[in-house]
């Protein structure tokens, strides 16, 4: 396996792959066209926020199957190309949240007590004392915008420092605030009472801009304004106009809208901002921290383990994961003999309804319906994996649902129902172990492991059919190695037959199958 880093990442990192067995390369400061140059040859891609892994870099990237972001941010890599193409995009949440949290401290006592501003005075031979008077933050309310990894640090230590903590995040509960002192409110309360505001959301469609001229405008006096997160979560030309007006006290600045910014940005001109060249992850225990966390993606990717921090994948625990490695195996043998029974390279699939039941039912399923999914589309579309799985579907206006239910018989069952529109075959099984089997097929009882070639066919429940298929596979020198047939009701109705083969048999074969008395039809599929 071939690792390509395109930016700058601790030795200990290159070492760390090395030691796996993994072929390195690291080329840092390349452009996009030397990139789109030489990705072809690489299967994982280890960046920062240097490079930018544009759509035309992964479609350039033909054994690419994973980018890992040395980071939390991937805003500098097109996730959907990524997906669409089957490569996984992993990061680093929590490997930096400390070191980007400490930093943001840092940034409020320096415009706090005006630090760079009385450094640089004492330097130039001045002694302003009554110049630099700066704030306390006892008894200060900080708003914290965003309580995930870095704005829970944030909070831990402002609560350290006797500060009063409002914080807003939809997605925190209440009782995981309370842990740390903080008191959760909407926005709009958040940016009426807080003396410092600091944000640590993504840059997304809903943040980009949430601090404007509207939200600034509700702002108490004098307040102060920290950015660590991302660049355009605070509006720049509002910021500027506020703290010439003294609206905003001060703000400290760690990203931009443009990074790098121009030095002609009106902020650098004003005294009562301080600015840092995105520092918050930039400590050595950090780099080496992200660095290590997307190495060991990689090496459990070429160990066939799961890669936990996966944005474009579901998260699932190791040992859940476990559990449910047989069924992704047995999810998409069973999609696989879906297609071939209801010839989806002819018919288009209108839906897939997967049920989980018995222990499977309480686990994180979304893996073992992408495995189905990849199993029934893969004569279809080319490289399609677990990522690209349930995106594709989607684009072929699949109808896709997952329910669950209880199970009597076994531990665990996976059943899925499969419909064209004008057919469906409903396919069950279940895992002992490691070992997969399949447990119906219809309404068919039959029991095996789908491993080999199989010819499947529904023939009329008479003497002398499987007779006539065993002679004439045998005049085409196809031996059967095993035969199952599945009966449902008395005598005399539609039996299902499956014959392990050891030769895979041709189209005229089956043709041939078909023609014989009692045969209803037959298909090949290889499991």
């Amino acid at each position: 396996m071939k690792v390509l880093i395109t930016d700058p990442v601790p030795s200990e990192v290159v070492e760390r792959l090395k030691n796996e067995g993994l072929e390195v390369t690291v080329k840092t400061g390349i452009s996009e066209d030397e990139l789109v140059s030489i990705i072809p040859e690489y299967d994982a891609l280890i960046v920062r926020s240097g490079t930018k892994v544009t759509r035309r870099v992964i479609e350039a990237a033909k054994n690419l199957k994973i980018i890992g972001r040395a980071g939390v941010g991937v805003d500098n890599i097109d996730i959907s190309a990524a997906t669409q193409h089957g490569i996984i995009v992993a990061n680093a949440p929590g490997g930096n949240s400390v070191s980007t949290a400490e930093h943001t401290l840092a940034l409020i006592l320096a415009v706090a007590r005006k630090i760079p501003q009385a450094d640089r005075s004492v330097k130039e031979g001045k002694w302003e004392r009554k110049k630099f008077i700066g704030m306390e933050l006892r008894d200060k309310t900080i708003g914290v915008i965003g309580l995930g990894k870095v704005g829970y640090e944030v909070a831990k230590r402002a609560k350290a420092l006797e500060m009063n903590v409002l914080a807003y995040d939809p997605y925190i509960s209440e009782e995981r605030a309370r842990q740390i002192g903080a008191k959760l409110v909407p926005l709009e309360e958040l940016i009426k009472h807080s003396d410092i505001i600091t944000v640590h959301v993504p840059k997304t469609k809903e943040t980009e801009n949430l601090i404007d001229e509207k939200a600034i405008s509700t702002m108490k006096d004098g307040v102060y304004i920290i950015n660590c997160a991302r660049g355009g979560i605070v509006n720049e030309k509002a910021l500027y106009e506020a703290l010439k007006s003294g609206k905003v006290a001060g703000a400290a600045l760690d990203v931009y809208e443009k990074e790098p910014p121009d030095p002609d940005n009106p902020l650098f001109k004003l005294e009562n901002v301080v600015t840092t060249p995105h520092l918050g992850a930039s400590t050595r225990e950090a780099q080496i921290s992200v660095g290590m966390t997307v190495a060991n993606e990689i090496i459990n990717m070429f160990r066939g383990l799961p890669v936990k921090n996966a944005v474009n994948l579901p998260s699932v625990d190791v040992r859940e994961y476990e559990y449910i490695m047989p069924y992704l195996k047995l999810a998409e043998k069973m999609g696989k003999l879906a297609a071939s029974r209801l010839k989806v390279a002819k018919r288009a699939v209108e839906k897939v309804r997967i049920t989980f039941r018995g222990k499977l039912a309480e686990m994180n399923t979304e893996y073992i319906t992408r495995a189905l999914l990849k199993g029934l589309l893969q004569g279809i579309v080319s490289n399609i994996n677990l990522v690209s799985a349930l995106p594709v579907a989607k684009e072929r206006g699949i109808d896709v649902e997952q329910a669950t239910g209880d199970v009597s018989s076994y531990e665990s069952l996976l059943e899925a129902e499969i419909s064209d529109g004008e057919k469906t075959i409903n396919i069950a099984g279940t895992c002992f172990g490691n070992e997969y089997r399949i447990t119906r097929i219809d309404r068919y009882k039959v029991d095996f492991v789908p491993e080999g070639h199989y010819i499947i066919s529904l023939h009329e429940d008479k003497p002398g059919v499987i007779g006539r298929v065993g002679t004439l596979l045998g005049n085409y020198s196809i031996n059967i190695a095993g035969m199952i047939v599945g009966r449902y009701g008395g005598r005399g109705g539609v039996q299902l037959m499956l014959l392990l083969v050891d030769d895979p048999p041709s189209d005229e074969v089956l043709a041939e199958m078909e023609k014989l008395d009692g045969i209803i039809d037959a298909v090949y599929v290889y499991l």
